[in-house]
């Protein structure tokens, strides 16, 4: 058996340093009247943070779970019970199609650029498209993360590299309540990509990467590629016990599998190619099915001219404008084949000799 590996981790804060970070959120003077109020608060938040109470209210796991006595995540459970639903419901053959559409631009007008991104104007184009084939769409606007009072995405902990078993589906990271790690908006995020009957991508380039929520949100979907939906078989996060899980033999379940997808990035000078391969191996790699050529798209709107006429130069590239609604089109034609069963008739049913 490995051993499970330690060091790395820094001392817990001090009383003084936990106090600093706490009250830092009270620093507009309109607080100062609750100055009491505020220190009894953080004589609590500091108990939760010391004796870390990460999760606390609990549950009895219950029978269907590989230890029926273990206390899971009220959370978690709440979480999982959702993603059920909506998997139990994409299913159904009666159930209307879903295209989620994830604009994956940091910027909106609601704050700092003062202005729409063009990857919005870009998911608007396709969002009409599908609307038009009579599918419900489902719009996933990733710049709420810096407009929005109390809108997070953690990032991952990497949880996969301990042992596959220990990441769990859905992610169980968080909250964190003991860290004040909460409002995790990926509790809903995975339920609307299980909702899904496939799932456009529409995002820019910031340098030659994904912008950082987009990539938020990619790193914390490991778990829909192999996650444990059952962390009562890892003890919750015992590495030793997902070790073992792992080296016993894992299956490394794809639980977003089939359904399709499609790909639209944009940028000004370079990168779009990269970040559109990137985009379509990693959902191939989760198992959905690509919607043609017409559904992977990657263009230039104004090549190294200057960012403030950015928004003219795409009013004028009707071409641009077009391939954007073909993605849209070809998204909603694979719905069909998919919900028609004839989609995954022409996918190969092999056996993954890699299955990690």
């Amino acid at each position: 058996m490995t051993s499970v590996r330690k060091g790395q981790a820094p001392d817990m804060l001090s009383r003084h340093e936990f106090g600093v970070r706490y009250r830092a959120q009270f620093f507009d003077p309109a607080f100062m009247p609750e100055t009491p109020a505020i220190a009894r608060l953080e004589e609590i938040a500091w108990d939760a943070y010391s004796e870390g109470r990460k999760a606390p209210k609990t549950t009895r796991a219950g029978d269907g779970h590989a230890d029926p006595e273990y206390q899971l995540s009220d959370d978690w459970l709440a979480t999982k019970r959702a993603l059920d639903e909506a998997q139990a419901a994409w299913a159904l053959p009666d159930t209307p199609s879903r295209v989620l559409l994830i604009c994956g631009s940091a910027r909106n007008d609601g704050t700092c650029p003062g202005e729409i991104s063009k990857s919005f104007r870009l998911t608007n184009w396709v969002r009409e498209e599908i609307d038009n084939a009579g599918i419900h769409t489902d719009v996933l606007d990733l710049s709420l993360l810096t407009s929005e009072y109390g809108r997070n995405i953690f990032p991952c902990k990497g949880c996969a590299s301990t042992a596959m078993p220990l990441c769990h589906w859905p992610c169980s990271c968080y909250p964190n309540h003991a860290l004040n790690q909460t409002n995790d908006w990926m509790a809903e995020i995975y339920q609307r990509w299980v909702a899904a009957h496939a799932i456009v991508i529409i995002t820019p380039v910031y340098w030659y990467q994904s912008p950082s929520p987009l990539k938020l949100m990619i790193d914390r979907l490991v778990c829909a590629d192999g996650g444990n939906a059952d962390p009562t078989t890892t003890g919750g996060k015992d590495a030793v016990k997902a070790k073992a899980l792992e080296l016993a033999g894992w299956s490394y379940p794809q639980h977003l599998a089939g359904r399709a997808y499609g790909v639209i990035v944009h940028g000004d000078v370079a990168g779009i190619e990269g970040v559109r391969r990137g985009l379509s191996d990693w959902l191939d790699w989760m198992g959905l099915i690509d919607a043609g050529a017409a559904a992977r798209l990657d263009r230039f709107i104004g090549y190294y001219e200057p960012y403030a006429t950015s928004h003219d130069t795409l009013d004028a590239d009707v071409v641009l404008q077009q391939e954007t609604r073909n993605v849209g089109l070809a998204v909603a034609h694979a719905v069909g084949a998919l919900r028609a069963g004839t989609l995954q008739a022409v996918q190969p049913s092999l056996a993954r000799p890699r299955p990690k």
